[in-house]
């Protein structure tokens, strides 16, 4: 599900392929990209049309871009200018990274160029917090060390952080795999770093962590081979399987006792990836939803647009979309290469269609491995429902543990002082550490070898 979903709705998330032709000359990448910005800000929709590659062009008719930069506007405030731009090249494709400041939040567009120059793809994603993430009180950091790595899965290369316990080895490990859409290893949401918490707080506590960039974040449109045929295999479950080979491979970690941790759709897909041929000692679902994806984010969308402060009107928009793409990717009909609009990004059957066939709380009850599943009390994403469909699936499985936090949202965080009631996205602005208790139950189960704590 979309991590903050107000941010998705600002991403608006825009993609097309791009091209592979030649060119002896390439132009100035980050001045192209400081352009693209600089004409959105200044309502000049046609020119940033005239440049698209064919894929977005056919992707995003005349109009929809304009539709998309209103919707972020609404959410993020006023544009105000850029503050910083990095030109970086995958693969074939240039992808120019431009940071800007909008009147509410920062934000960073992120702009890929094919060899001709057109323009493949533009998404905005949330920026660096202003306040710099500090250490959890729980965490000594005495008593671990950091140590970069690389998940290596075919072509494809995720830079990664191993947090390796001082002391006595050889370890258990955890490896950590992020919800739904570009994240980068720490999971950085605003001013919080949920997965950085997580790896200094379990390492303190004797547990070696691995944390990864996403795959999406990393190579974007260039996460399959094509986009119209990209599924979680691609997003998350392949490499998720080979961070768990690598952690095995890790001199001082127990390679019998490697547990995956997912958070939301990381969780989803938890059991999904135990059911593979990796092996893994078992999984720590957090905030894992039970019902449909797509439900799940109407929901979603509902709750926020009864928000006091909201545009009335933007909202009802939203409400509309939200519950059309839901139909659209339940339709019986739908096919793998049709493109379907959720929340302003561009999706296909393929993904839906893969997601249709998958139950995540049928796969974790054939599971006879331990599973641990965590839910907030807080939580506006994943809700009660969800938490209750896994306590139906998983009723008599003596393998399982459930808990429930009740003054914890999505992110495993209480939240602003004296938080009460559900959850808001504004919430996530506020810094916060994962709570302590929730990472002293994860290192007592995962010490005790996947026990009931």
């Amino acid at each position: 599900m979309m991590k903050i979903i107000w941010m998705a709705i600002a991403a608006g998330i825009l993609m097309g392929t791009t091209g592979q032709a030649a060119q002896l000359q390439p132009p100035d990448w980050e001045a192209k990209a400081r352009e693209v910005v600089q004409d959105l800000a200044s309502s000049k929709f046609d020119v940033v049309e005239a440049q698209y590659d064919d894929a977005m062009a056919n992707a995003l008719p005349h109009g929809k871009i304009q539709e998309a930069w209103t919707g972020l506007i609404a959410q993020a405030g006023a544009f105000q200018k850029i503050t910083a731009v990095q030109a970086s090249e995958v693969q074939e494709y240039q992808r120019v990274s431009v940071t800007c400041e909008f009147e509410k939040t920062e934000l960073i567009a992120s702009v890929v160029f094919d060899a001709d120059g057109k323009l493949g793809g533009l998404r905005f994603l949330p920026g660096a917090s202003a306040t710099p993430w500090t250490s959890p009180a729980y965490a000594n950091q005495a008593a671990f060390h950091e140590t970069p790595v690389t998940v290596v899965n075919e072509k494809f290369e995720l830079p990664g952080t191993l947090t390796l316990p001082a002391g006595k080895r050889p370890f258990p490990g955890v490896v950590l795999v992020q919800g739904s859409g570009p994240h980068d290893e720490d999971e950085t949401i605003g001013p919080n770093k949920p997965f950085k918490d997580l790896a200094w707080g379990l390492a303190s506590r004797g547990i070696a962590v691995l944390r990864y960039t996403k795959r999406t974040l990393k190579y974007g449109t260039a996460s399959s081979a094509d986009p119209s045929s990209l599924t979680v295999e691609d997003e998350t479950i392949s490499d998720a399987r080979a961070a768990v080979a690598l952690m095995q491979k890790q001199s001082g970690v127990d390679p019998k006792h490697v547990y995956l941790l997912g958070h939301s759709l990381g969780a989803m897909l938890a059991p999904r990836i135990a059911s593979g041929d990796t092996e893994i000692a078992g999984i720590i679902l957090m905030a894992g939803n039970t019902r449909p994806l797509d439900l799940v984010i109407v929901d979603q969308v509902h709750y926020i647009a009864s928000l006091p402060g909201g545009d009335a009107e933007q909202m009802k928009k939203l409400v509309a979309e939200a519950g059309a793409a839901a139909s659209e990717i339940s339709a019986p009909n739908l096919k793998p290469g049709a493109a379907v609009e959720v929340l302003g990004a561009k999706t296909y059957g393929a993904y839906w269609l893969d997601l249709r066939g998958y139950h995540q709380a049928k796969a974790a009850a054939k599971l006879t491995i331990p599973m641990l599943i965590l839910q907030g009390g807080r939580d506006y994403q994943v809700t009660k429902p969800d938490y209750e469909g896994w306590q139906k699936a998983l009723a008599g499985h003596a393998n399982a543990t459930l808990k429930w936090y009740p003054a914890l949202n999505h992110l495993f965080m209480a939240g602003p002082a004296n938080s009460s009631g559900m959850a808001t996205p504004a919430e996530y602005d506020t810094p916060g550490h994962v709570s302590t208790e929730a990472v002293s139950d994860i290192a007592a189960w995962v010490a005790s070898g996947g026990k009931s704590i």
